[in-house]
């Protein structure tokens, strides 16, 4: 006789909903961590093309600042170091 009860008819029913639930949490937790990092990337000195943490490109714009170098040669140097 078969029983709807899920022992009878579907006897892994109960494993697969847990590894359904495993994997659901497993994703929402890997989402958050990326979306941590993606705004960790992002910030006011982050050039379009260029790592915020790169020394070479840091000089560069403090030579700018300090007038060192003109707008011409500083884009023409980021090109460059791009």
């Amino acid at each position: 006789m078969m029983h709807w009860n899920g022992f009878g008819v579907w006897p892994w029913w109960g494993l697969i909903m847990m590894a359904l639930w495993v994997l659901a949490i497993v994703g929402i937790v890997l989402l958050i961590v990326w979306l941590l990092r993606l705004g960790t990337t992002r910030g006011p000195d982050r050039t379009p093309g260029g790592d915020a943490r790169d020394p070479a490109l840091q000089i560069l714009r403090e030579r700018f600042a300090r007038g060192e170098i003109s707008r011409e040669e500083f884009e023409e140097m980021r090109q460059a170091l791009e």
